[in-house]
């Protein structure tokens, strides 16, 4: 029977993989374990958290800017009675343990760094009614003083660790099965903008370290087996690839799907750098799965590259595009066109670069501007330069010149409907991208495919270039302090209507192709038994 234990709160979003790997080592523990995600609202997590009658309640606090919204549920939890220990952790929580306890006072501790043995370890101490003090990997309030314990050593060997617990609604496309996994954790990179290394050098040990790639299939073919997964998203920082090392491991890696027998009946989206991309590799990646590549391109410019260190030329930027699209391989890309060393000039040459990326339509253009994250080498440079604004929840910064300013506000609120969010016109392009990809990959042939084809490409390369003609647009009447530029109400009003356009060619597809479709999923079904 399984002791009185913990309810892990986070966002579940493709199924949290930090929670599912804490409440897996917990369970095998012997602990009770239940996750829950946060956006359940604070009386229903209330209400289960007061049925369960936990030792513990852990929060998952990955971004800085949901900090307000997870003490107002803590604030809310302890006063409506829950006097359990409290606890955080995530990346924010291990880089600014003091801040987050100082804002959160309802929290007893932190757990800093990777969190399964420390967690373990502070559970142990709770159902024996021991003192948790000295737990290794731990911060706390003593006297109003942060105290840090000794830091955990990076766990070693990550096949040690148990397959993590996953949630029962998984998420679906075209009812396909989805789950996220794991193949490393690290990443050998300094690029300035991201804290994955000062994350992982809180501790002793390895910054990078790698599954062995039979264990990794062997969980795919588990998934596969007992869930019907057939749609696989490795959320690698940098997914093990680099070097002559990373080719024998994905050799050993395809080797492995073709012992388990999962090759042709699972596609895999992996994420890396585009210096990464090498053909022969990807190739035989592709035949073993590989449908969707996410590139950490960032910059189209030399000087936001040396901004980013990012340590790429453009000129590796472009070729691996160019290579994933001969494989024929779904693109997706981070790029931010703004950055604190942007000029007018280098947002024109990012606006051209994003041209000629995805002029062809083969994928939705897409930016965002620099946040400078705690802890990250780009918040250091900032404050020393003192150009880093705003507060703990919500940094920000001064771009050098000040038209910039006045330029990125104009940019962002005539398309925040366009690409930021869910239903944003260009994230619903590749999602109808990518249930195209898997269409093509794991279903029969589709009557009219080709054709669809031809209407996405010629879809997204007319919003691509409506995006980019904005930008340039409003770059130039900055610029020029005159001119003309819509409304954001106009953009929204356009982009409504493009989108129905779109969703009704997807659906009217879909519906052609309803009974292949649904055949298709009925097999599924039929060989799990």
């Amino acid at each position: 029977m399984s002791r009185p234990g913990a309810v892990l709160i986070g966002f579940q979003d493709q199924g949290n993989l930090g929670l599912g790997y804490l409440a897996s080592v917990l369970s095998q523990r012997g602990f009770a374990v239940q996750t829950l995600d946060f956006r359940q609202g604070h009386e229903a997590i209330l209400d289960e958290i007061r049925e369960v009658g936990p030792l513990l309640v852990g929060f998952s606090l990955i971004f800085q800017y949901y900090l307000p919204q997870f003490a107002d549920l803590v604030g809310h939890l302890r006063d409506n009675g829950v006097n359990c220990h409290f606890c955080a952790g995530g990346h924010f929580p291990t880089l600014r343990n003091e801040e987050v306890l100082q804002f959160v006072p309802g929290l007893d501790s932190v757990v800093r760094c990777e969190g399964e043995l420390t967690l373990a370890e502070l559970m142990e101490c709770l159902a024996a009614n021991r003192d948790w003090h000295g737990v290794a990997g731990l911060a706390y309030r003593n006297n109003h003083q942060c105290v840090t314990t000794a830091p955990r050593p990076l766990i070693s060997d990550l096949d040690e660790l148990p397959f993590p617990r996953r949630p029962d609604n998984n998420q679906t496309i075209l009812g396909k099965k989805v789950a996220p996994l794991l193949a490393s954790r690290g990443c050998a990179r300094n690029c300035s903008f991201c804290s994955i290394r000062q994350f992982y050098g809180q501790a002793h040990g390895r910054k990078v370290r790698v599954r062995n790639p039979a264990r990794v299939a062997e969980e795919m073919r588990v998934l596969h087996e007992e869930r019907g997964t057939s749609i696989f998203l490795f959320q690698d920082d940098d997914f093990p690839i680099w070097g002559a090392f990373g080719r024998r491991w994905v050799e050993q890696f395809i080797q492995a799907l073709h012992t388990e027998d999962l090759s042709g009946r699972v596609i895999w989206k992996i994420s890396c750098r585009a210096d990464e991309v090498e053909a022969e590799l990807f190739s035989r990646m592709r035949e073993a799965g590989l449908y969707m590549v996410y590139l950490g391109l960032e910059s189209g410019n030399p000087t936001g590259l040396r901004t980013l260190n990012k340590q790429l030329r453009v000129e590796d930027s472009l070729r691996a595009v160019q290579l994933l699209k001969q494989l024929e391989l779904f693109v997706c890309y981070g790029f931010m066109m703004f950055d604190p060393s942007s000029t007018l000039e280098t947002v024109r040459i990012n606006a051209q670069f994003l041209r000629q990326i995805t002029g062809d339509g083969s994928t939705a253009a897409l930016f965002c501007r620099l946040l400078p994250y705690a802890g990250t080498p780009i918040e250091e440079r900032l404050a020393a330069e003192g150009r880093l604004r705003g507060d703990v929840v919500t940094p920000d910064y001064d771009f050098l010149d000040p038209r910039l300013d006045e330029f990125f506000q104009r940019v962002n609120e005539l398309t925040s409907a366009w690409i930021h969010g869910p239903e944003a016109l260009a994230n619903q392009i590749n999602w109808a991208w990518q249930e195209y990809w898997i269409m093509r990959r794991l279903f029969p042939p589709l009557r009219g495919l080709d054709v669809y084809k031809r209407f996405l490409r010629s879809f997204t390369c007319r919003s691509n270039e409506r995006l980019l003609s904005l930008v340039e647009t409003v770059a130039c009447v900055c610029e020029a302090d005159c001119g003309w530029t819509p409304s954001a109400a106009q953009v929204k009003i356009a982009n409504a209507r493009a989108l129905k356009q779109l969703l009704v060619r997807r659906n009217a597809f879909a519906l052609r192709n309803q009974t292949t479709l649904l055949k298709s999923l009925e097999a599924d079904a039929r060989r799990r038994g």
